[in-house]
């Protein structure tokens, strides 16, 4: 079982900054895939960024060049830094942790970019 521990989310302004960080505790292994995926409201959960326990990164269109997802193994904890956000980065972004062919979820944070 994976513990997923979300944190970082907030208002912010048009074309500003956050950190999103995703604490995971549990049983890990060595082979594993973190990611974000974010959830507008009326809207489906879209896939956002992701990044293997190799380091081997991926993001969606949507956010390349403006996003950018890390990882610190020794604190099990991935990161997801936000530049130039804009309104529609408006979501509840959650953290997702895929080991053994099991998915796991954070609880999810509120990211909201207004003026």
């Amino acid at each position: 079982q994976v513990q997923l521990v979300e944190s970082g989310g907030g208002l912010v302004q048009p074309g500003g900054s956050l950190r999103l960080s995703c604490a995971a505790s549990g049983i890990i292994s060595s082979i594993y895939v973190m990611g974000w995926y974010r959830q507008a409201s009326g809207k489906q959960r879209e896939w956002v960024a992701a990044i293997t326990s190799g380091g081997s990164t991926n993001y969606a269109d949507s956010v390349k060049g403006r996003f950018a997802i890390s990882r610190d193994n020794a604190k099990k904890t991935v990161y997801l830094q936000m530049n130039s956000l804009q309104p529609e980065d408006t979501a509840v972004y959650y953290c997702n942790f895929n080991q053994h062919a099991d998915a796991y979820w954070g609880q999810g944070t509120q990211v909201t970019v207004s003026s």
